[in-house]
């Protein structure tokens, strides 16, 4: 069985899935939100990010992560500071000899919903499609996090998903 971890990185909400390929099929474990506090100085932020990301990966031990890569917004603070929670995001598995994997907003939503321009919504449907068991309540941070380790899995050779009768 391989685990995978899918981040979509953020400074104020970074999103986080976990999905399992057993041989051939894929399944929802887990997934969440890290919601650094907005009142710490960016320093303390990125440090809660790593902290947080820190636990996720020694409590759930993922084998291969992957991760959004960042898009230029219109401000270019925002670019930056986005960049930066970019890299602690990549670094920590680094840090834990996980390999990390990046892939650009189309690539994932073409991978799932099959256009590289779809909807937040269009690709939140299509990832309680493709993993039924996905709670709910989930943030969308959490289920683009999932769309991310769904893609990865599905850059894997010899993935399919379960279908039940």
């Amino acid at each position: 069985m391989l685990r995978i971890l899918g981040l979509d990185p953020g400074l104020r909400h970074t999103g986080w899935g976990l999905i399992d390929k057993n041989g051939p099929r894929l399944s929802f474990f887990a997934a969440g939100v890290i919601n650094p506090d907005e009142k710490q100085t960016l320093a303390e932020r990125l440090a809660e990010l790593h902290t947080e990301l820190k636990k996720i990966i020694e409590t759930y031990h993922p084998d291969e992560a992957a991760v959004e890569e960042t898009f230029v917004n219109k401000n270019p603070t925002s670019t930056l500071k986005l960049g930066q929670a970019r890299g602690v995001v990549i670094l920590t598995p680094a840090l834990f000899h996980i390999p990390v994997a990046e892939y650009t907003p189309n690539q994932i939503k073409k991978m799932i919903v099959g256009a590289g321009h779809a909807d937040k919504n269009q690709v939140d449907m299509m990832v309680r499609t493709l993993l039924k068991t996905v709670p709910e309540n989930i943030p969308p941070d959490a289920s683009d996090a999932l769309a991310i380790a769904l893609c990865h899995a599905f850059m894997r050779p010899g993935t399919f998903l379960e279908r039940s009768n």
